[in-house]
């Protein structure tokens, strides 16, 4: 069985890649710096091709404008139309929990768009919605740096770690198309502000955090269910302060 992981060198790609090549899975790895291009169909075609499953965890390189709208609606145009071209069973992609919820974000607008194209295509998908990474929690502190302090919800979050991620994208690879969305979402549930804090506290950073129900979420004002998975949701094991500490110590 052949797999191309579309994104391969990003944060989930790499795990996702390792994963699936110590299960003696014949991988493609494409992504733009490996002569991959899902915006320019630059080897596109040639990396799809005799792939029974394809898995895009691809992502846009700005977050807060039209650019991430104007990747995932080419990006996706162009890997469903090689995908369906080359025969592909089984079209996996990787989005984000609480997406339909988001977009008064131009960034979760954008996802929703691949999303809805990926459903349109009527062809066998599965897409994984995920939580916030653990190794992104330091970018969603920073989102609400204030001056000398941080301005963060109380808004709930159960964060994961990018390894459990492209765990469940493996199985999901293993199996047959759900045609549907699937969530997985981490062990422990934090308000941004609490998860903030021990952030912080990890770090020896002495600058405070403040709670402000008011402050945005990639421009999204929050209620305290917004970011948090479905029921039925898959839940890794994985406790954030063991993996925070086991990281620093690397």
């Amino acid at each position: 069985m052949k797999v191309t992981v579309m994104g391969a060198t990003g944060r989930i790609g790499t795990h996702l890649v390792e994963k699936l090549r110590q299960m003696d899975i014949e991988v493609v790895a494409a992504s733009t710096s490996l002569g991959v291009n899902s915006l320019t169909r630059e080897g596109l075609r040639g990396a799809i091709a005799g792939a029974v499953v394809v898995i895009d965890v691809t992502n846009a390189a700005s977050f807060g404008d039209d650019s991430a709208l104007d990747f995932f609606r080419a990006s996706t145009r162009n890997l469903l139309a090689a995908s369906a071209d080359e025969g592909v069973r089984h079209y996996i992609a990787l989005s984000v929990v609480g997406t339909p919820r988001l977009v008064e974000s131009d960034y979760f607008r954008a996802k929703m768009v691949q999303e809805n194209l990926i459903r349109a295509a009527r062809r066998p998908y599965t897409i994984l919605h995920s939580t916030q990474f653990f190794e992104f929690i330091s970018g969603v502190v920073e989102m609400g740096a204030e001056g000398d302090a941080f301005r963060l919800p109380s808004a709930s979050i159960r964060p994961i770690a990018a390894d459990d991620v492209a765990e469940m994208l493996t199985e999901l690879a293993m199996g047959a198309a759900r045609n549907d969305t699937v969530e997985i979402g981490g062990h422990e549930q934090f308000g941004l502000d609490e998860i903030a804090r021990i952030h912080l506290a990890a770090n020896e950073d002495t600058r405070q955090v403040i709670t402000d129900n008011s402050a945005r979420y990639y421009g999204v004002e929050l209620n305290d269910d917004t970011l948090l998975p479905l029921k039925g949701a898959r839940v890794s094991s994985l406790r954030y302060i063991d993996w925070l500490y086991r990281s620093m110590a690397n």
